[in-house]
């Protein structure tokens, strides 16, 4: 044990930091500049068709630090880690397609959200919410409280409680949900979001190609754990986050049948990749704000083998066709419980046996929007999968295809998982997806 942990190490501390070609990545000055006019874009070009769409005349904001609510985050410039005291954003419909937007807080918000409170005149907070909102006299008021959606149910019971009181009953009697707004604000993403996204993407599928490689991975030493830890490391190489512990597992000729818990959870640290392995890998990394989901898979050839053999190549063919049965159904207006429900029946009937638990990507890595099943909840989810597809949303297309393979007396599954944009043109992978098994070692491509 000591002797195979010593040949991992030297193996770890010899790895170039930077061994793929990578994708420019900006210093943190120019990440913050992005994310700030990324802001500015979105509340001026997306946010007064969200309020008009949702019926929303005025949306209030309440977060306290170190208890933040989700959407807010998404609010706050580049240099706020988190809110400050007791932060409350205001964002007012005047019509004609203008959001004014106020800050009742100690500080500007950045440059969107203006100081629009004085403690030296004022020192109550809520009441001078409940100035702002006499002022303007909306018909509703949007606050964060959702059944549904964690991400759209940031309002705590106090501060709901604190503010019902401050404005009075009229008010009061005028708050609603913005769950809709909350989740449409949160989905939606913009075309200049959509010119950096796929870069972000390209970044995630570079450090996957090379954690599957030789550069990582010495068939009989290497540990899943160990090539997990090197995923982390190399996000941290590369001065970028994860907003989930990467996973690797494998598959093999043995009598272990596939256990879902147990290859996303409950994977034994010491699984020594060894050659003949089929190897997947759940990974995904946080840049701009904007989130990464991706599920591929290689293969470890034996000794005289120079390509993946042909049975799990149709195993991986099955998988793609079941990407495209899917995506074929996403429509404008579709709930996510009938594309699943489409999507299955289509799958069947051609012979695969499907398991598709799609979920929505941007802010957030499982993202608010339509959740198009659970590979628990195959039948359709409650709640966010009856909630309606919109264009110009981004998506993990999560899904995994059974093949029973002879050679290995056992069903397998082929786990795939790309990021893809959905708008007019119907539904694109950001970056590409995977089509082909990669192999370690990398063979040249036949001429």
């Amino acid at each position: 044990m000591k002797k195979k942990l010593l040949l991992v190490l030297i193996s770890l501390i010899a790895m170039p930091v930077i061994a793929q070609n990578y994708p420019k990545i900006l210093s943190m000055k120019e990440r913050a500049e992005v994310i700030d006019d990324l802001l500015q874009e979105r509340v001026e070009t997306i946010l007064p068709d969200l309020m008009e769409r949702t019926g929303i005349d005025m949306w209030v904001i309440v977060s306290r630090e170190y208890n933040e609510d989700p959407v807010i985050k998404t609010f706050l410039p580049a240099t706020w880690h988190a809110a400050r005291r007791r932060t409350i954003l205001v964002m007012h419909n005047k019509g004609d397609g203008e959001i004014e937007t106020l800050a009742v807080a100690r500080y500007d918000v950045g440059d969107m959200f203006k100081k629009a409170w004085e403690p030296e005149e004022e020192p109550d907070q809520w009441k001078r919410l409940a100035e702002i909102i006499e002022e303007r006299d909306p018909e509703s008021i949007g606050i964060n409280i959702s059944e549904i959606w964690g991400h759209a149910d940031g309002l705590v019971v106090t501060d709901h409680e604190e503010m019902k009181k401050a404005i009075g009953t009229k008010y009061a009697n005028r708050l609603v949900s913005a769950e809709k707004l909350a989740v449409g604000w949160l989905e939606t993403r913009t075309p200049r979001e959509m010119q950096i996204y796929p870069q972000i993407v390209r970044i995630a599928h570079e450090i996957i190609a090379e954690g599957f490689s030789d550069r990582v991975i010495q068939p009989g030493v290497t540990t899943t754990d160990d090539v997990v830890w090197w995923f982390r490391e190399k996000i941290r190489d590369l001065k970028l986050i994860t907003w989930f512990h990467p996973s690797v597992s494998i598959q093999r000729a043995d009598p272990e049948s596939f256990d879902h818990l147990r290859t996303f959870d409950s994977r034994p640290a010491d699984n020594v990749i060894l050659p003949g392995d089929l190897i997947h890998v759940d990974f995904g990394i946080k840049y701009l704000r904007l989130n990464t989901d991706t599920q591929q898979h290689a293969y470890i050839l034996k000794p005289g083998e120079t390509e993946v053999p042909a049975y799990l190549k149709q195993a991986f063919d099955n998988a793609n066709r079941l990407q495209d049965i899917f995506t074929g159904n996403f429509r404008e207006g579709r709930t996510g419980n009938e594309v699943l429900a489409m999507s299955r029946q289509q799958a069947i009937e051609e012979g695969l046996k499907p398991s598709i638990y799609t979920h929505p990507l941007g802010y957030h890595g499982h993202a608010a929007g339509t959740t198009l099943g659970m590979w628990d909840a195959q039948e359709g989810v409650p709640g966010d999968g009856d909630y309606p597809l919109h264009l110009n949303t981004a998506y993990s297309i999560e899904l995994n295809n059974a093949t029973y393979i002879d050679e290995w007396g056992k069903e397998i599954r082929i786990m795939l998982e790309e990021d893809a944009y959905f708008d007019s043109s119907g539904v694109w992978y950001i970056d590409g997806r995977q089509k082909e098994i990669m192999t370690i070692p990398r063979m040249p491509a036949k001429q």
